[in-house]
């Protein structure tokens, strides 16, 4: 099947039709044959130069129903209506071989009619930061957009201080956001609502059809999905850093990638967003301001739901997200599930551990998977020593305490039969923050090795040879980077 343009056609009184403008000197740095192959793109499109090529011209099945897409949102909570693609383009949409949708879409296309008088560009800082990220969340198990292909330019952009100027071509289900609704919502425009509703039952949420009220049946889903992401956020210690409802995706997936970072040192309370001066976007703030967010979306929904059943889907997102987030980190430590109650006593007792001691998150979950369950004295030296010796952290809690904590947790561990899964849900690496701005400084330079060293790495997280490998070691400072909204 080749590429479809159905958001566009069928919805195109929500939106611009515009030609993407490609920056000087394009070239290619940055192509994901694997995606490509499984999106069973057309065949000219599985070469990246003809990806390249074909938007150079206005004719193109990517180019010639190019469409920027309108929405508004709550950024940090103040409602915005003046929001849309500013400089992303909904190119096409494609059927892969299993009959799921996937949206291409144009990151850094030039100007829009909803770009505010900016210039509708994007930097390589964040183009290769959003690349990497996604492929890593998605090889995690996190739902998230993916990274298609990376184009690099010999054009300036100015943000804080002068960049390379990128493009970057993601997939995702469809790239309908909260945003959406509430803008047709709060404008009183009830038709295009009913469209906008109508066309996301019909192509993206089918099982819905045959509820009772279609619409209830989509608002619990959508509450349902990103209860379920959340869950997933915390567990690995992921901060979206901008968690605005123009930025949450209906599909419940990881999205719109700005200032994110994985935890290194285990910091409830860390904000990696140097704009969020509230901390409204902190690491442990993720779970509520989801929560408002889909409160801000059900008001879209009020037309065509009762309050009894916007109450109903919005009341499952806490339960649900507490199940799901108690089960994967149960499951992450590897110890038994139906003690819960002193399983999940011995859980938050490691995470006191870790935030005490202001212990690397992923580093120590990790070693924790390798630690050898028979021995009867904490190993808490033995899985740290390296750590220590790295960062320079001080020892773990007193060895009596940590003692009778290796006990506990042990028992737990040895009442199961041996999890040999274990190291499949504890990754040896993920994409730091110090190691993509690394990537970004060589890849600034033309010199995008160490970025395809990371997106293997990525792919293969929970593998052994990463353990031994520099990807794998926290940071030498203990202080967390922040991070610029400015892309």
């Amino acid at each position: 099947m080749g590429l479809l343009n159905r958001y566009a056609e069928t919805l195109s009184e929500l939106g611009s039709f515009v030609l993407p403008e490609p920056l000087k000197n394009m070239r290619v740095g940055l192509f994901n044959t694997t995606l490509a192959n499984e999106l069973a793109l057309p065949e000219p499109l599985l070469q990246p130069q003809n990806m390249l090529d074909w938007l150079h011209s206005p004719v193109t099945p990517l180019t010639q129903q190019a469409f920027a897409q309108k929405y508004g949102g709550h950024q940090f909570g103040q409602w915005n209506p003046e929001l849309g693609d500013g400089r992303g383009l909904l190119l096409a949409e494609v059927i892969d071989a299993n009959a799921q949708p996937h949206d291409l879409h144009l990151k850094g296309a030039g100007p829009t009619p909803y770009s505010r008088h900016a210039d509708g560009r994007a930097v390589l800082r964040s183009t290769l930061r959003e690349y990497i990220g996604a492929e890593a969340l998605h090889y995690l198990g996190i739902p998230s957009s993916r990274s298609l292909c990376l184009f690099t330019s010999s054009d300036t952009v100015y943000r804080e201080r002068p960049e390379t100027g990128a493009m970057m071509i993601r997939t995702a289900p469809s790239h309908i956001r909260f945003g959406h609704f509430e803008y047709y919502f709060y404008a009183s425009q009830k038709d295009k609502l009913q469209r906008l509703l109508d066309f996301t039952i019909e192509h993206h949420f089918a099982e819905c059809k045959a509820a009772t009220n279609p619409y209830a049946a989509l608002l619990g889903a959508v509450v349902t999905r990103t209860a379920r992401l959340v869950a997933l956020w915390q567990t690995h210690g992921f901060v979206h850093g901008v968690m605005n409802t123009d930025n949450m995706s209906i599909h419940g997936i990881t999205f719109d990638y700005g200032p994110f970072a994985f935890l290194d040192n285990y910091e409830p309370g860390a904000v990696f967003n140097h704009s969020d001066h509230q901390g409204r976007y902190a690491f442990n703030q993720q779970p509520g301001i989801a929560l408002w967010n889909l409160n801000a979306l059900a008001h879209a929904f009020s037309g065509h739901c009762s309050v009894d059943e916007i109450k109903a889907a919005l009341s499952t997102f806490e339960q649900t997200f507490i199940t799901q987030y108690q089960h994967l980190m149960l499951l992450r430590m590897g110890i038994e599930t139906n003690e819960k109650e002193q399983s999940l006593a011995v859980m938050q007792s490691w995470l006191q551990i870790l935030e005490t001691k202001n212990l690397d998150y992923t580093y120590c979950f990790r070693q924790l998977a390798l630690a050898d369950i028979n021995k009867t004295q904490c190993p808490f030296h033995d899985i740290f020593v390296s750590q220590e010796n790295r960062v320079k952290q001080v020892t773990l809690v007193d060895q009596e305490k940590a003692d009778a904590w290796w006990e506990s947790y042990r028992q737990l561990r040895l009442a199961r039969e041996e999890d040999t899964e274990l190291l499949l849900r504890n990754p040896a690496v993920i994409p730091r923050t110090h190691l993509l701005q690394q990537a970004v400084e060589l890849a600034e330079k033309g010199d995008f090795s160490l970025s395809e060293a990371l997106l293997e790495a990525a792919s293969t997280p929970f593998e052994r040879k990463w353990d031994t490998h520099p990807f794998s070691e926290p940071p030498s400072s203990s202080a967390h980077t922040s991070l610029s909204c400015s892309s």
